[in-house]
């Protein structure tokens, strides 16, 4: 497919840009698991630019100190607490260090890509208690002390779409974002009758810095593969070295249905418009940041390749 023969979905807005309007959160203490790093310190970055105050939470100090520096040059107070989500006890310790946040973005999960047969049970309980029981922890620690002030809130709990499709390679993963995604409609309306919204987010490809190895090398070898095809049916076979690396840059692009990637701080705006007064009548509900990806499907099924071979794992042997 000639990608330039279609537009796709535009660019958007430059960074620093904003639908909402300056201040929105001012006087608001924002609090984002996973802060420190990635989608996390995007996400915060931009309930900063509206004047919230943050509070961002790493099991890693050293993810924290450049995230403090980066984000307080917004013009923001930023404190910073190394937790892990898995203890209560610390959780709470946490919490009684700040004032009651009044949003909660609960970004922390673990993942990593492995067939479910070669899966240890130690690996599995690794990631279903960060991403789902972590996530449950953190939560209700912020709704028993909004419940007992009787002040409103806002959760924001960052999910996956193949919560919903399942996803091979993943099934740790996918059955803990299942959970979250459970929690989300669960507590919406538990909550509801005491002003506490809780709603989901779901981001597409949206690369990054942090980006795990295994993530990375998984999109630089299917951009190679798209370029390698390209090459091979391009007529000019004197293609210069930049053009076949700009052409792999390009395939993860043409893998979306947007014909673009997205950029982290699209999924910071959408965070800031589902806390926001503009958003109070929206409870229960996960947005989809992801340019219709998840949606996506071939009029005629692509071969299948099964897992162990797409992670270059020989036979199972048990």
């Amino acid at each position: 497919m000639d990608s330039t023969a279609f537009p796709g979905l535009p660019s958007p807005p430059p960074l620093g840009a904003s639908a909402l309007p300056a201040g929105t959160y001012d006087g608001s203490l924002v609090l984002v698991t996973g802060g420190g790093t990635g989608l996390g310190r995007a996400i915060a970055a931009e309930f900063a630019r509206l004047g919230a105050d943050l509070l961002i939470v790493s099991r890693r100090e050293r993810h924290l100190a450049p995230a403090r520096a980066e984000l307080a040059r917004l013009g923001t107070r930023v404190t910073s607490a190394v937790c892990d989500i898995r203890d209560p006890k610390r959780i709470s310790e946490v919490f009684d260090g700040c004032a009651l946040p009044d949003v909660l973005v609960n970004n922390a999960a673990a993942n990593f890509p492995v067939p479910t047969e070669d899966m240890s049970p130690n690996a599995w309980q690794a990631v279903v208690d960060i991403t789902l029981t972590g996530t449950f922890l953190m939560t209700r620690e912020f709704g028993r002390r909004h419940l007992a002030a009787g002040t409103p809130g806002s959760v924001i709990d960052v999910g996956a779409s193949y919560a919903w499709t399942g996803g091979p390679g993943f099934a740790h993963s996918a059955a803990a974002k299942a959970g979250v995604e459970s929690l989300v409609r669960t507590l919406a309306v538990e909550w509801g009758p005491y002003g506490i919204q809780v709603n989901g987010l779901v981001p597409g490809l949206m690369p990054h810095e942090d980006m795990t190895d295994d993530i990375r090398g998984n999109l630089a070898r299917a951009a190679a593969d798209t370029a390698t095809a390209d090459s091979a049916d391009s007529a000019d076979s004197a293609d210069s070295a930049d053009s076949a690396d700009s052409r792999g840059r390009a395939a993860n692009d043409r893998r979306q249905p947007a014909l673009r990637v997205g950029a982290p701080r699209e999924l910071g705006w959408a965070a800031t418009f589902l806390a926001s007064p503009y958003a109070r009548f929206i409870t229960g509900h996960t947005l989809v940041v992801d340019g219709a990806n998840w949606q996506r499907r071939e009029l005629v099924s692509p071969p299948v390749t099964p897992v162990r071979d797409q992670l270059g794992r020989g036979p199972f042997t048990g």
